[in-house]
């Protein structure tokens, strides 16, 4: 298993990739660069490029809208080169308040987009000439645009002729075309107790339609990592993140992740949260987050109950267990996961 982590900035982004460095040395395998709405992912993966040498750089997550299929392709291309062959491509379709609100684009066909954009962009760091018929068209017919439009190939060589492509999912449909295209798979607000239940019929779905070439499909995933006795004041610093999640990142009736918080079994919670959250109550929506939830989806706890977590994940089919290291010295934290995922 290997060992990953977000990249956790409150200000500076710069300050927080500054620490990378640091974790690198103490054993971090990859590390995850989220966008958003916030600073861009690739002008902080390209700084990370540059401080480090050898932590693999993710993007968690480039929208499928707000970027062309082909300036992706590029992104990921630049990026694996100025890292040396060190990058990953993680992608989403975010959400309608994201792409609609800050980037005013209509969220249209987001599985579709998804499939299509892991395609193209494939194709293009494979060099090929691109020629697509579909949500996207490449090139633009002529009744689109000046006519002049001609297939083209990436002007320069890639690092690598495919970098590995990972996509954030979480409904059904979603997941089931994950795990039949995508390398690797960013499920958020993970349960490995609760995952196959959620998730597993639409995981062996994709798989049985997965080809081989891709070898088996890696996931990424897991949640705030603490050592200590205080598990209930240790997780109380789980809750504003996940009640932002299950109240607040999207609109009622599409909010994703409350929607799987219900799937888990919180569906009362799940709705009780969201209705504070909505309505301005943050801290009365972060007390209702379930303990039960908070235990599942984190390690918290004495060393050998983290590792009893630690063992649950990897039984759920986590291949990089992606950790939020909250101590005094995240580096020392991250030197002793390390010990224990391997």
């Amino acid at each position: 298993m290997k060992l990953s982590m977000p990249l956790m900035y409150a200000g500076n982004p710069r300050e927080a990739a500054d620490s990378v460095v640091a974790l690198e040395k103490a054993g971090l395998d990859t590390v995850w660069v989220a966008e958003v709405y916030g600073f861009d992912s690739p002008t902080l993966m390209g700084y990370l490029a540059a401080k480090t040498e050898t932590v693999e750089i993710g993007s968690a997550i480039l929208n499928v809208y707000s970027r062309t299929p082909a300036l992706i392709a590029q992104t990921a291309a630049g990026l694996d080169n100025v890292s040396g062959g060190r990058a990953i491509l993680g992608l989403g379709a975010s959400g309608p308040q994201v792409i609609e609100g800050w980037h005013g684009l209509p969220y249209d066909k987001p599985l579709g987009r998804t499939r299509e954009v892991v395609d193209i962009v494939r194709r293009a760091l494979r060099r090929e000439t691109l020629r697509h018929d579909g949500i996207f068209t490449l090139p633009l017919p002529p009744d689109q645009g000046t006519g002049l439009g001609k297939p083209l190939k990436m002007l320069t060589k890639p690092e690598r002729p495919a970098v590995p492509i990972y996509v954030a999912a979480l409904g059904e449909k979603n997941v089931q075309g994950t795990a039949e295209y995508a390398d690797g798979w960013l499920p958020f607000l993970f349960a490995p107790e609760r995952a196959h239940d959620v998730w597993g019929e639409a995981l062996a779905a994709g798989r049985a339609r997965r080809s081989a070439d891709l070898g088996p499909l890696e996931i990424s995933a897991g949640g705030m990592v603490a050592v200590g006795d205080n598990v209930k004041g240790l997780l109380d610093l789980a809750r504003p993140m996940a009640a932002l999640y299950i109240g607040g990142m999207g609109a009622k009736g599409r909010n994703f992740y409350n929607t799987l918080v219900s799937r888990y079994g919180f569906e009362k919670e799940a709705a009780q949260i969201q209705e504070l959250y909505l309505g301005g109550n943050k801290r009365d929506a972060e007390a209702l987050v379930p303990l039960e939830l908070l235990e599942m989806c984190n390690l918290v706890g004495p060393e050998s109950y983290v590792k009893e977590r630690i063992a649950a994940f990897a039984e759920a089919g986590v291949t990089s267990l992606q950790v939020t290291p909250v101590d005094d010295d995240p580096a020392a934290l991250v030197s002793r996961l390390k010990e224990w995922v391997s």
